[in-house]
């Protein structure tokens, strides 16, 4: 039986911290393909509260080049926070519909504010690991969850990131398949669990999040899903910002998704960089949109 929730929808059609244009169009390219009401025929007190004011490349200073648009980013991260801490606050679970994957520094300073134990899956086929000090791009998508754990804390101001950190152990990344050379080393420095796109392929999904669970020990209503839809293999999801070959079939998506929405401990969720530019026939949103129905309780039976 699905575990009926209350739900808030936000867009934030941000496409800043993206070396490609188009994941702006992301959060009208799930909704296209019915995400409001599929939900709602899932049981869910479901409200759309419509799209954050975000602005275009072309009205704002691009600033520094080892980190874009960053200040531009922020003021909409800390929009972002407000949201998700209103949405927790009535009890609705917040569901964050990207744009690109740096609005996660937003959502999880939100989170945090409201659930201060919150953990955090996060799937990608990146780590997001990047600061302004060892990115080859520039590109704050690049840079979110390094910055939720601290490790530069004044990139984004008005965040509080300069106060408080996500703890390693709180974190698990799934599906990893591409990582720079100071992602690396930051992962063993700080000692992140990760599963790469090997594990997923000697372990099976259905294991590996079943470690991903018991390692972060999520008490109840403190899990925090990032979904990056280039976890998926391009063969299936070609309008994502970042592809990378070799990823996760839709199958084992569904299943790690379904696998999360059994324990009930989600308290929000994420699901970032569809680029519906590169899509073909909203393919990637009709996708994403599956996912979440799956994330929130939809099964076969």
């Amino acid at each position: 039986m699905t575990d009926q929730r209350k739900i808030d929808v936000v867009g934030v059609p941000l496409d800043l911290g993206a070396g490609l244009r188009g994941v702006d169009v992301g959060p009208s390219a799930m909704r296209h393909a019915g995400l409001v009401p599929r939900l709602r025929q899932l049981g869910h007190d479901v409200v759309d509260v419509g799209n954050l004011p975000t602005p275009v490349a072309e009205s704002v200073e691009e600033g520094s080049h080892s980190a874009r648009f960053a200040q531009s980013v922020a003021e909409v991260c800390r929009a972002l926070r407000s949201s998700v801490c209103a949405s927790l606050l009535r009890g609705a679970t917040p569901l964050i519909l990207g744009g690109d994957h740096s609005l996660a520094a937003g959502s999880i300073a939100g989170v945090l504010d409201q659930r201060p134990d919150v953990r955090v899956i996060w799937f990608d086929a990146h780590g997001d690991l990047n600061t302004p000090a060892t990115t080859p791009s520039g590109n704050v998508h690049g840079m979110p969850l390094a910055v939720a754990l601290g490790q530069a804390p004044d990139l984004f101001p008005g965040l509080d990131w300069d106060q408080r950190r996500l703890s390693p152990e709180r974190v698990v990344l799934v599906g990893v398949r591409s990582l720079d050379p100071g992602e690396r080393d930051l992962v063993r420095h700080l000692g992140l669990r990760v599963f790469t796109i090997a594990d997923v392929d000697k372990l099976g999904i259905y294991e590996v999040i079943q470690r991903a669970l018991d390692h972060l020990k999520p008490p109840d209503g403190t899990l925090h899903v990032s979904f990056d839809v280039d976890i998926v293999d391009p063969l299936f999801a070609p309008g994502v910002g970042t592809p990378a070959s070799g990823g996760i079939t839709i199958r084992e998506a569904h299943l790690a998704l379904e696998t999360i929405a059994q324990t009930r401990m989600l308290c929000s969720a994420e699901i970032v960089e569809v680029n519906a530019i590169r899509d073909h026939e909203n393919r990637t949103g009709q996708l994403a949109t599956d996912l979440i129905l799956s994330a929130f309780g939809q099964t076969i039976l």
